[in-house]
């Protein structure tokens, strides 16, 4: 089979435009039905709702005391107090209930004196029409509209329909979604074996997860069909079983690309017009844009990218504005604030590109640290705090320029975050996870950056804190002499977070029969790095120097990763033979480890920090014995020091 190209590439406005001009010519449009109250949240209006009753109904008292005739009491004053008979020309009333007739005033009951065993109110003060009273109509008048089309009904909407007495409102019949998710080599997630997973030889689908939840959120109803393999008749076969079922619109998922098995773009060319293949966005570029006819039905069709962030991406750019465009109301707009980028994030020149960062408040800049980009790291979203939209016409982004970037979280999480930069270790995670549990509002977002890349980071006030356990070759100690050298002027506490066991991580049963730092040197070991300026990389180098070896012999040595973790998965995958990492990220993966020594990984924390509420919070976590039992249980941490200050940097 052939590879594709790709049709002349549109920017996601021009693709969006092409596409909603031909939906437009189909003259689709959902009709409406009416639902109970009960099952309205959430749902569009279709109409406008006109109030089927007043709201008030009547007059009625909005507050405790006794309702009059305002004229009757003008000349009450402190020097000719108003005698006033219950019953006759005073009511005792209570908020909510309807006036008296005759009655247009109430007077609250704090400022009014009994007499004669509640016989009599006496006033001091004249009340005024209407004083107190929730008039009739007040909130809505019979025959007012009240909601428009294209709202969508929420907790409040659903308050106002019910004073107004509509008990049924007509909304728009939500738009059916089908989703086809194609490949080979996928399957569903509840047939993915461990085995089969490790091996590569499956794939689990999961996009059908996540297009469904933002189908449903935007008001759609998503139908997951079943997994088609990639076979060109079986796939246009679903999409007419999809058609015919009565979707309004087809997602097809994965095959949109250009490769020799992805069958997408012919299958819609085939069944109708293939309007669009191909969209000038990073990721999300292999998007296919039509429409198919089946069963005398003519249906628009969008092909997704396989790999998650781009699928999630095309699905953002088309699918939710077309649900929107078909419910009469606008797309939800993530809020943006203006961040300042810690590091350069180029980019390719006539691609717009959508950038993932996590984002932390340092004493009043909101600054950004790029996650991730690949196309299939869908954990770059769950952890994202923001996307930073790169236009097209730009070669990147330059470090310390302010930029705008789209909210993926509230903004009161953004500035409860502590941002912590630098060396990567496993109990960073645990922290945030015990931070947001002991002290709601609160949470530590990291970026591996590197020991060294922490230090500078701080230096130039763009975090919090920084995990460092950089060693001093000639004294043997870790940490001091880097922050001296890298930190001069800025007064900073140097806490002691674990002790932990570094290693060479191998593959269980070590089949390299790799024991020493030497092996590494060996022809037929294929090594993975961490980063430069990591500390794992210094204590590399300095074990290497130690023995006489030279780095040039290591085959692998500049492929570098930038956390524990996935150093101990390249391992894993066999990518590589061995790997420098530590004790906790080996087990977790369940690797062979040939402890080297035992390392102290500390938090560098700027001294004008040590009294923000978020530090002390962290101080909680770190010194509970909750943490030390879970540290422990991770495996090559030692905890005696946990949360010490071991030393007081004066900034000199």
């Amino acid at each position: 089979m052939s590879r594709h190209t790709y049709l002349t590439m549109k920017t996601p406005e021009e693709a969006r435009a092409l596409w909603f001009d031909r939906i437009d010519a189909l003259g689709k449009e959902l009709s409406d039905e009416k639902v109970p109250l009960s099952k309205a949240l959430h749902r569009v209006l279709s109409r406008p709702v006109e109030a089927l009753r007043s709201s008030p109904a009547f007059h009625g008292a909005a507050m405790d005391g006794v309702a009059v005739k305002a004229e009757d009491t003008f000349t009450a004053s402190v020097r000719k107090p108003l005698r006033l008979e219950i019953g006759r020309k005073a009511f005792w009333i209570n908020t909510g209930h309807p006036l008296p007739v005759g009655c247009n005033a109430v007077v609250m009951v704090e400022y009014l004196n009994v007499e004669e065993n509640g016989k009599y109110v006496v006033m001091e003060k004249a009340a005024f029409p209407w004083q107190h009273v929730r008039k009739l109509g007040e909130d809505m008048v019979a025959t007012e509209i009240i909601l428009s089309p294209g709202v969508e009904i929420g907790p409040y909407e659903l308050g106002a329909l019910a004073a107004a007495g509509v008990t049924s409102p007509e909304v728009f019949r939500r738009p059916e979604v089908a989703v086809i998710p194609s490949g080979s080599e996928i399957v569903g997630l509840d047939e993915a074996r461990e085995e089969d997973l490790r091996a590569g030889r499956v794939l689990p689908e999961f996009n059908s997860l996540i297009f469904s939840a933002m189908i449903e959120k935007a008001g759609g109803h998503a139908h997951v069909c079943p997994i088609v393999p990639d076979d060109v008749e079986r796939i246009r076969a679903a999409v007419v079983a999809a058609v015919e079922s009565g979707a309004d619109l087809v997602v097809m998922n994965a095959g949109s690309s250009a490769g020799s098995h992805d069958y997408t773009a012919d299958v819609i060319a085939g069944m109708g017009e293939l309007l669009v293949h191909g969209v000038a966005v990073m990721p999300g570029k292999p998007t296919a844009l039509g429409i198919v006819e089946a069963a005398g039905r003519r249906v628009p069709v969008i092909g997704t990218p396989g790999y998650p962030v781009s699928a999630i991406v095309a699905v953002e750019e088309f699918v939710l504005p077309l649900l929107a465009r078909w419910q009469k109301r606008g797309v939800v707009r993530r809020e943006s604030v203006d961040v300042v980028p810690c590091n350069p994030i180029p980019s390719r020149p006539g691609m717009e590109e959508r950038v993932r960062v996590k984002l932390g408040v340092v004493e009043g800049t909101c600054y950004a640290v790029t996650l991730p980009r690949g196309a299939g790291t869908v954990t770059s979203l769950s952890r994202a705090d923001a996307v930073i939209p790169i236009e097209r016409d730009r070669e990147g982004l330059d470090a310390g320029q302010p930029v705008r970037a789209e909210l993926l979280r509230p903004w009161d999480q953004i500035e409860g975050a502590l941002l912590a930069t630098g060396s990567h270790d496993n109990t960073l995670d645990l922290i945030d996870s015990m931070l947001r549990r002991t002290h709601p509002g609160f949470r530590l977002t990291s970026a591996h950056v590197g020991s060294l890349g922490g230090l500078l980071a701080l230096r130039r006030g763009q975090c919090h804190l920084a995990g460092s356990h950089l060693l001093d070759e000639e004294s043997g100690i870790y940490n001091r002499r880097a922050i001296r050298e890298h930190m001069k002027g800025m007064p900073a506490l140097l806490v002691q977070l674990v002790d932990r066991e570094q290693g060479i991580m191998v593959l269980p049963g070590n089949p390299k029969h790799i024991v020493s730092f030497d092996d590494l040197c060996r022809e037929d070991v294929q090594f993975i790095n961490r980063q430069r300026g990591s500390g794992t990389r210094v204590l590399l180098d300095y074990e290497l120097k130690k023995r006489g070896l030279s780095h040039a012999r290591i085959r692998g040595y500049r492929d570098e990763e930038y956390t524990h973790m996935n150093v101990a998965a390249a391992v894993l995958s066999g990518r590589a033979d061995a790997g420098l990492g530590v004790r906790s990220a080996a087990a977790a993966l369940g690797l062979d480890f040939i402890s080297v020594g035992v390392e102290e990984y500390d938090l560098v924390i700027p001294l004008r920090y040590a009294q923000d509420a978020r530090i002390l919070a962290l101080f909680d976590v770190v010194r509970s014995e909750e943490f030390r039992r879970h540290v422990q249980s991770m495996g090559g941490y030692g905890t005696d020091r946990t949360g010490e200050i071991i030393w007081e940097y004066d900034g000199k």
